[in-house]
Protein backbone atom coordinates (compact mmCIF):
# COMPACT_ATOMS: atom_id res chain seq x y z
CA UNK A 1 0.00 0.00 0.00
CA UNK A 2 2.21 2.52 -1.05
CA UNK A 3 0.07 5.57 -0.45
CA UNK A 4 -0.11 4.48 3.48
CA UNK A 5 -0.50 7.51 5.80
CA UNK A 6 -2.21 6.40 8.68
CA UNK A 7 -3.33 2.82 10.44
CA UNK A 8 -6.82 2.78 12.07
CA UNK A 9 -6.85 -0.54 14.17
CA UNK A 10 -10.09 -1.80 15.49
CA UNK A 11 -9.28 -2.95 19.12
CA UNK A 12 -11.36 -6.01 20.10
CA UNK A 13 -10.65 -9.23 18.71
CA UNK A 14 -7.98 -7.76 16.94
CA UNK A 15 -5.64 -6.00 18.61
CA UNK A 16 -6.55 -7.98 21.67
CA UNK A 17 -8.63 -11.36 22.60
CA UNK A 18 -11.26 -9.39 24.23
CA UNK A 19 -13.89 -11.17 22.20
CA UNK A 20 -13.82 -14.23 24.92
CA UNK A 21 -13.59 -11.51 27.54
CA UNK A 22 -16.77 -9.79 26.33
CA UNK A 23 -18.82 -12.79 26.06
CA UNK A 24 -17.93 -14.29 29.64
CA UNK A 25 -19.11 -10.70 30.55
CA UNK A 26 -22.35 -11.28 28.72
CA UNK A 27 -22.90 -14.61 29.72
CA UNK A 28 -22.29 -13.43 33.35
CA UNK A 29 -24.95 -11.13 33.09
CA UNK A 30 -27.41 -13.03 30.83
CA UNK A 31 -27.03 -16.21 33.52
CA UNK A 32 -27.70 -14.17 36.59
CA UNK A 33 -31.33 -13.68 35.55
CA UNK A 34 -31.75 -17.18 35.08
CA UNK A 35 -31.45 -17.82 31.42
CA UNK A 36 -28.89 -19.31 28.91
CA UNK A 37 -26.55 -17.22 26.45
CA UNK A 38 -25.06 -19.68 23.49
CA UNK A 39 -22.60 -18.19 21.14
CA UNK A 40 -25.11 -18.55 18.43
CA UNK A 41 -26.78 -15.35 20.09
CA UNK A 42 -23.72 -13.71 20.67
CA UNK A 43 -22.92 -13.59 17.08
CA UNK A 44 -25.84 -12.01 15.72
CA UNK A 45 -24.72 -9.08 18.26
CA UNK A 46 -20.88 -8.71 17.25
CA UNK A 47 -19.59 -4.87 16.73
CA UNK A 48 -22.36 -3.49 17.89
CA UNK A 49 -22.03 -0.50 20.13
CA UNK A 50 -24.08 -0.78 23.68
CA UNK A 51 -27.16 1.62 22.20
CA UNK A 52 -27.83 -0.77 19.88
CA UNK A 53 -26.43 -4.41 21.88
CA UNK A 54 -28.30 -3.78 25.10
CA UNK A 55 -31.63 -3.45 23.59
CA UNK A 56 -31.64 -6.07 21.56
CA UNK A 57 -30.26 -8.14 24.44
CA UNK A 58 -33.36 -7.50 26.34
CA UNK A 59 -35.31 -8.05 23.56
CA UNK A 60 -33.89 -11.28 23.00
CA UNK A 61 -34.25 -12.43 26.86
CA UNK A 62 -37.28 -10.66 27.73
CA UNK A 63 -35.33 -8.93 30.81
CA UNK A 64 -37.11 -6.43 32.87
CA UNK A 65 -33.53 -4.05 33.88
CA UNK A 66 -33.25 -0.94 32.48
CA UNK A 67 -30.91 0.10 30.03
CA UNK A 68 -28.97 1.73 32.51
CA UNK A 69 -28.47 -0.83 34.91
CA UNK A 70 -27.47 -3.53 32.56
CA UNK A 71 -24.89 -1.12 30.87
CA UNK A 72 -23.44 -0.47 34.00
CA UNK A 73 -23.35 -3.92 35.20
CA UNK A 74 -21.80 -5.02 32.24
CA UNK A 75 -19.17 -2.44 31.80
CA UNK A 76 -18.53 -3.41 35.77
CA UNK A 77 -17.79 -6.94 34.87
CA UNK A 78 -15.62 -5.92 31.79
CA UNK A 79 -13.29 -4.04 33.93
CA UNK A 80 -13.18 -6.52 36.24
CA UNK A 81 -11.97 -9.02 33.61
CA UNK A 82 -9.47 -7.22 31.29
CA UNK A 83 -6.27 -6.80 33.21
CA UNK A 84 -5.98 -10.50 33.71
CA UNK A 85 -7.99 -12.10 30.55
CA UNK A 86 -7.52 -9.34 27.39
CA UNK A 87 -4.53 -10.95 25.83
CA UNK A 88 -2.90 -9.27 22.87
CA UNK A 89 -3.60 -11.33 19.80
CA UNK A 90 -0.47 -13.23 17.77
CA UNK A 91 1.36 -10.73 15.91
CA UNK A 92 0.14 -7.37 18.03
CA UNK A 93 3.26 -6.82 19.63
CA UNK A 94 5.84 -7.34 16.41
CA UNK A 95 3.02 -5.13 14.68
CA UNK A 96 3.13 -2.40 17.08
CA UNK A 97 6.98 -2.61 17.16
CA UNK A 98 6.87 -2.06 13.73
CA UNK A 99 4.02 0.66 13.33
CA UNK A 100 6.26 2.45 15.92
CA UNK A 101 9.80 2.44 14.70
CA UNK A 102 8.51 2.97 11.32
CA UNK A 103 6.94 6.45 12.46
CA UNK A 104 3.20 6.04 11.11
CA UNK A 105 0.67 7.63 12.47
CA UNK A 106 -1.91 5.17 14.08
CA UNK A 107 -4.91 4.98 16.06
CA UNK A 108 -7.50 2.65 18.01
CA UNK A 109 -11.00 3.47 16.45
CA UNK A 110 -13.56 1.07 18.43
CA UNK A 111 -17.09 0.50 19.07
CA UNK A 112 -16.17 -0.59 22.90
CA UNK A 113 -17.33 2.53 25.56
CA UNK A 114 -13.99 4.34 26.49
CA UNK A 115 -13.76 2.81 28.91
CA UNK A 116 -13.16 -0.14 28.21
CA UNK A 117 -11.31 1.24 25.25
CA UNK A 118 -8.90 3.06 27.90
CA UNK A 119 -8.60 0.21 30.44
CA UNK A 120 -6.87 -1.90 27.54
CA UNK A 121 -4.60 0.48 26.61
CA UNK A 122 -3.49 0.94 30.10
CA UNK A 123 -3.26 -2.73 31.20
CA UNK A 124 -1.01 -3.36 27.93
CA UNK A 125 1.05 -0.34 28.06
CA UNK A 126 -0.05 1.14 24.28
CA UNK A 127 -0.92 4.74 25.91
CA UNK A 128 2.10 6.16 23.94
CA UNK A 129 1.53 4.02 20.74
CA UNK A 130 -1.98 5.13 20.30
CA UNK A 131 -2.25 8.71 21.33
CA UNK A 132 -5.68 8.88 19.50
CA UNK A 133 -8.64 6.45 20.56
CA UNK A 134 -11.85 7.38 19.39
CA UNK A 135 -15.04 5.22 20.97
CA UNK A 136 -18.09 4.62 18.75
CA UNK A 137 -19.44 6.40 21.31
CA UNK A 138 -18.84 9.89 20.26
CA UNK A 139 -19.93 9.19 16.66
CA UNK A 140 -23.92 9.40 15.86
CA UNK A 141 -23.83 6.04 13.95
CA UNK A 142 -21.65 2.67 14.84
CA UNK A 143 -20.76 0.10 12.39
CA UNK A 144 -21.19 -0.80 9.62
CA UNK A 145 -21.69 3.25 9.09
CA UNK A 146 -18.33 4.75 8.23
CA UNK A 147 -18.92 7.29 10.97
CA UNK A 148 -15.99 6.40 13.58
CA UNK A 149 -13.18 5.61 10.72
CA UNK A 150 -14.33 9.39 9.20
CA UNK A 151 -13.79 10.77 12.37
CA UNK A 152 -10.51 8.86 13.08
CA UNK A 153 -9.47 10.08 9.52
CA UNK A 154 -10.34 13.57 10.30
CA UNK A 155 -8.75 13.74 14.02
CA UNK A 156 -5.58 12.14 12.54
CA UNK A 157 -5.71 14.99 9.55
CA UNK A 158 -5.12 12.01 6.91
CA UNK A 159 -7.30 11.88 4.00
CA UNK A 160 -9.54 8.36 3.80
CA UNK A 161 -7.94 7.31 0.91
CA UNK A 162 -3.97 7.53 2.64
CA UNK A 163 -5.72 5.41 5.69
CA UNK A 164 -5.39 1.65 6.46
CA UNK A 165 -8.06 0.17 8.17
CA UNK A 166 -7.34 -3.22 10.35
CA UNK A 167 -10.14 -4.95 11.36
CA UNK A 168 -11.69 -8.62 12.52
CA UNK A 169 -15.64 -8.16 11.81
CA UNK A 170 -17.42 -7.88 8.18
CA UNK A 171 -19.70 -4.71 9.85
CA UNK A 172 -16.29 -3.33 10.83
CA UNK A 173 -14.92 -3.71 7.05
CA UNK A 174 -18.32 -2.77 5.79
CA UNK A 175 -17.58 0.69 7.81
CA UNK A 176 -13.84 1.35 6.14
CA UNK A 177 -14.99 0.42 2.64
CA UNK A 178 -18.23 2.75 3.02
CA UNK A 179 -15.21 5.49 4.70
CA UNK A 180 -13.40 5.22 1.24
CA UNK A 181 -10.62 3.22 2.84
CA UNK A 182 -8.66 0.22 2.59
CA UNK A 183 -9.41 -2.20 4.51
CA UNK A 184 -7.12 -5.37 6.20
CA UNK A 185 -9.21 -7.62 7.59
CA UNK A 186 -7.97 -10.41 10.20
CA UNK A 187 -10.55 -13.59 10.13
CA UNK A 188 -10.62 -15.33 13.98
CA UNK A 189 -11.86 -18.17 12.99
CA UNK A 190 -13.61 -18.64 16.39
CA UNK A 191 -16.18 -16.99 15.09
CA UNK A 192 -15.64 -15.89 11.73
CA UNK A 193 -14.72 -17.38 8.64
CA UNK A 194 -12.41 -15.69 5.56
CA UNK A 195 -15.47 -15.95 3.15
CA UNK A 196 -17.60 -13.34 5.10
CA UNK A 197 -15.50 -10.52 4.14
CA UNK A 198 -16.28 -12.00 0.63
CA UNK A 199 -17.62 -9.10 -1.66
CA UNK A 200 -16.31 -6.29 1.41
CA UNK A 201 -12.23 -6.61 1.10
CA UNK A 202 -10.24 -8.37 -1.09
CA UNK A 203 -7.37 -8.37 1.87
CA UNK A 204 -8.02 -11.09 4.26
CA UNK A 205 -5.24 -11.86 6.78
CA UNK A 206 -5.20 -15.42 8.95
CA UNK A 207 -3.46 -13.17 12.16
CA UNK A 208 -1.52 -10.19 12.47
CA UNK A 209 2.16 -11.63 11.57
CA UNK A 210 0.75 -11.50 7.99
CA UNK A 211 -0.30 -8.15 8.41
CA UNK A 212 3.03 -6.92 9.03
CA UNK A 213 4.79 -9.30 6.20
CA UNK A 214 2.00 -7.36 3.75
CA UNK A 215 3.09 -4.28 5.05
CA UNK A 216 6.98 -4.54 4.69
CA UNK A 217 6.06 -5.89 0.84
CA UNK A 218 4.25 -2.45 0.20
Amino acid sequence: MSHLQAIIFDMDGLLVDSETVWEQAEVALVEARGQRFDKHIREQFMGMRMDEFIPKLRAQFELEDSFESLYTELIGNMLALIPERAMPMPGAAELLAYVVENRIPCAIASGSPAAIIECIVNSRGWSDVFPLRISADTVARGKPEPDIFLETARQLRVPTSGCLVLEDSPNGARAARAGGMTCYAVADRRHTRPEAFAGITEYVFSDLHQVLAELKLA
